[in-house]
């Protein structure tokens, strides 16, 4: 998922934070488990999005969840931060974020893989290294998977797509046809 601006902004005041107090790999899991349990529960959501709830019962529920998934103080102050500011909508972007940019930070980007059917591991661990020569850095793939694109991959780094996927190899030839 690309992150909006305050997604980023929201991510990056987390990341310089967590720097400073040496936790990023604790603040990382927590993002990772906490967006996980914000995207499955839509409960969870209509709950943060009532504007009938108010600041205290919703903060209330932020400390509850903090608890019960051993949040760190880090991470529930800026769940609250966001429920304050009616923003919990960022939730994803800001996990999303937080875990490009982290691991930029350590010299590693994220590739996200988008494909058809799971990938076999040796395509994996070819892919991996091709994609390692391509940008210098080492590569953490983050796969997904579209029925739709038929077959092949679709891999994004940062802001470049590169597209091997059937469809998009069959939009090419139908333009091409239709040029004709």
């Amino acid at each position: 998922m690309k992150a909006s601006p305050i997604g980023r902004r929201y991510a990056r005041a987390l990341l310089e934070l967590a720097s400073e107090k040496g936790n990023v790999p604790k603040i990382r899991m927590d993002l990772e488990n906490l967006s996980g349990v914000w995207n499955e529960s839509e409960e969870l959501r209509s709950t943060f999005e009532n504007p009938a709830i108010d600041a205290d019962a919703r903060r209330k529920i932020v400390d509850a969840i903090g608890r019960r998934m051993v949040l760190s103080p880090e991470t529930i102050n800026t769940f609250k931060l966001l429920s304050d500011r009616r923003r919990t909508r960022f939730l994803g972007e800001v996990a999303d974020a937080f875990l490009e940019m982290a691991e930029e930070n350590e010299g590693r980007v994220m590739a996200e893989v988008t494909s058809a059917a799971p990938l076999a591991p040796d395509f994996k661990a070819r892919l991996k290294a091709e994609l390692q020569k391509l940008v210098g850095k080492q590569v953490t793939l983050v796969e997904k998977q579209d029925p739709a694109l038929i077959g092949g991959v679709v891999t994004r780094i940062g802001d470049k797509v590169f597209d091997g996927s059937v469809r998009h190899r069959l939009r090419q030839l139908e333009e091409r046809l239709a040029a004709q």
